[in-house]
């Protein structure tokens, strides 16, 4: 099945009404919010700093991103970079390698939205073990620093361009 990672704004409407129907299973909630709370984060920022990407798969969106940029990224991202957020693959969609997919995708889709970045970077709960484990086998490089975080420590992470 062949998957493209679109940026939001290129979406059809139909294909917008199909992101917000996205669903996490509930226990991942705590690390990635949910698609309501990206797409209003997507929608409440001026400019390009914020952006959205779909994964679509069959012309159907199965997860969903945010990318920022000055002047919202975290005060531990360096300024250079931007920052994954709120990655969420639809549960009826998970185990299909579509997490894999975005995180293959998500370097060149970032170096075409801004050509000035060397990298990008995450945080993640260092309890998150599934996910640590899918940053790291994508070749993401954990900084060791470990800060304290909203729901518990999380994990700098970084992928070099």
């Amino acid at each position: 099945m062949a998957t493209h990672l679109v940026p939001y704004q290129q979406l059809s409407a139909l294909q917008r009404q199909q992101v917000e129907c996205i669903e996490i299973d509930p226990l991942q909630k705590s690390f990635a919010g949910d698609i309501h709370g990206a797409l209003h984060s997507l929608s409440a920022a001026a400019g390009d700093a914020i952006r959205g990407f779909a994964l679509v798969a069959d012309d159907i969106p199965v997860a969903f991103l945010l990318l920022k940029r000055p002047p919202f990224l975290p005060a531990w991202a360096s300024q250079d970079t931007a920052t994954l957020h709120a990655l969420q693959v639809d549960r009826r969609c998970q185990g299909q390698g579509y997490g894999k997919a975005c995180l293959q995708a998500l370097p060149e889709v970032a170096r075409q939205a801004w050509p000035e970045i060397n990298g990008l970077e995450l945080s993640v709960d260092a309890h998150n073990e599934a996910a640590l484990g899918l940053y790291l086998k994508q070749g993401w490089i954990d900084s060791g620093d470990a800060y304290k975080g909203r729901i518990g420590y999380e994990r700098r992470m970084a992928l070099a361009f």
